[in-house]
């Protein structure tokens, strides 16, 4: 039944309707029958959209972590409380099961097809390799150490966890080697890629800000290989909105956007603003704003709920509209996110072209044009003294940080990935909370009880399953 659901969900996708099953009726049930390569590689983009952006706290509570939102009712995750409902091994589970097992079992199907050009097959190939590292990299960057070659082997259901560092290094092989297969002449994943519908010079500027993330990922531990790898990815990197790798989704079940499950179809509040961001946001005129959240009920006015404790949904500034749409794109990796790791390679010495203030600029009005915002409001947001570059509290990297920070607010995962990285904005512990700030999640239960040996190496090994334990990239 799996197999034939996946088949069924390219399809649903593209808002085209799959076969009747009774069609298959008279299939010989014994004969082997074969999941296209491209439907599995479907699957675990959906997937993959799914569980680094989804609302669901069950999953993904990283929003919480940054403090874009406070919770109302159940604030158990905004107080950093993780095992209650197993948060760790829900973003973890889909991880391995879906995303990484489908997109190895896709590789398997592709390499196989003997009737598949040779040119096609090797983009096809390189597509599914980006999302590899892609889905990979958020493993290390949320659990540290992980099972790695070991890993997706159904003949060895005990892996070994692989050091963060190394499973790092070897991701940055693997994109590279990615990068050389592309051939922008011949076709790719085609209609059933659900990002860039096949287009094959899109996804070499997707392959390559992925490099240029990682390669920053690197700045405080390697600094030469972050400056080689940062240079070589910059002149090939995202050039606009129009290069978002995103997943557009659909009006209609089951591929809506999850935000619009949890804030619309749900019929519940769960969430509202926090001061720490509706603030200074408020301070700043920011026209992102009246998009990011909703005026309190009854009022033109917006306001923040205190992170960690459960707040009054009708007291706070609750998720915009704009979030509301099923059909909002869920983000992977965006423009403004570019621009700003460019203004920190050049603030790092890097030989990156255009200026810092440039590329800062460039990435503050990248993120208010994807939220519907115009150039002009763009203009005049950067030209206030306390958002300019030149005139912005802080150090490079808290105002960089910042902005990113104000950027990455539908990327919840990113946007962890980044506050651990940056360490800006200066965020503060909720008076609730029962830990620090997490800098990782804790390994899921189901490992320290069935892969016992090799999880009590494995938290030895990075200090501790804790969540203060840091990944091997957060040095500073």
């Amino acid at each position: 039944m799996k197999k034939i659901l996946i088949f069924c969900i390219p399809a649903l996708m593209f808002a085209t309707s799959c076969k009747d099953l009774d069609e298959y009726d008279n299939l010989n049930p014994k004969a082997a029958t074969t999941v296209p390569g491209v439907s599995l590689v479907s699957n675990a983009q959906r997937v993959l959209a799914n569980t680094v952006n989804t609302p669901d706290y069950n999953i993904n509570p990283f929003r919480f972590y940054v403090q874009h939102w406070a919770a109302t009712t159940y604030p158990d995750e905004s107080q950093f409380i993780i095992e209650t409902r197993s948060v760790n091994r829900y973003f973890w589970d889909p991880l391995y099961r879906d995303v990484l097992s489908d997109l190895n079992e896709g590789k398997k199907v592709i390499t196989a097809d003997a009737v598949l050009d040779p040119k096609v097959k090797a983009n096809q190939l390189a597509a599914v390799e980006v999302l590899e590292v892609y889905a990979w990299s958020v493993l290390v960057n949320t659990f540290g150490d992980v099972p790695y070659t070991e890993a997706l082997n159904a003949d060895n259901v005990l892996p070994k966890f692989d050091d963060d560092a190394a499973i790092y290094a070897d991701l940055v092989t693997r994109l590279d080697k990615a990068i050389g297969m592309f051939d922008a002449s011949a076709a790719g994943l085609g209609t059933g890629d659900l990002y860039y519908n096949g287009n094959v010079a899109n996804w070499i500027k997707f392959a390559n800000s992925l490099k240029l993330r990682l390669g920053m990922n690197y700045a405080d531990v390697d600094p030469g290989k972050s400056k080689t790898m940062v240079e070589a990815a910059a002149p090939n990197v995202f050039t606009s909105n129009t290069d978002n790798a995103k997943i557009t989704y659909l009006a209609a079940l089951p591929n809506r956007n999850q935000l619009y499950e949890s804030l619309v179809q749900s019929g519940r509040a769960d969430f509202v603003g926090t001061t720490t961001l509706v603030d200074p946001m408020i301070a700043t005129n920011d026209p992102r704003l009246p998009i990011y959240f909703k005026p309190v009920a009854g009022s033109t006015n917006f306001k923040g709920g205190t992170a960690g404790a459960p707040n009054s949904a009708t007291n706070n500034s609750i998720p915009g509209a704009a979030l509301e749409n099923p059909t909002l794109p869920g983000m992977l990796l965006t423009y403004s996110e570019v621009e700003f790791l460019l203004a920190e390679a050049i603030e790092r010495g890097y030989a990156v072209s255009g200026t810092a203030s440039e590329h800062y600029n460039a990435g503050v009005t990248a993120s208010i044009l994807e939220w519907g915002g115009t150039a002009t409001e763009a203009t005049a947001y950067l030209a206030q003294p306390s958002v300019a570059y030149a005139t912005a509290a802080g150090d490079w990297k808290q105002k960089i940080g910042f902005q990113k920070w104000i950027s990455l607010y539908s990327q919840p995962t990113q946007a962890w990935t980044e506050w651990k990285r940056l360490d800006a904005p200066n965020l503060v512990k909720p008076a609730a909370a029962i830990s620090e700030i997490p800098l990782r999640l804790p390994y899921p239960t189901t490992e320290a009880n069935l892969n016992t040996t090799n999880y009590k190496a494995a938290s030895a090994a990075i200090g501790g399953d804790v969540v203060t334990s840091r990944i091997f990239w957060d040095k500073l």
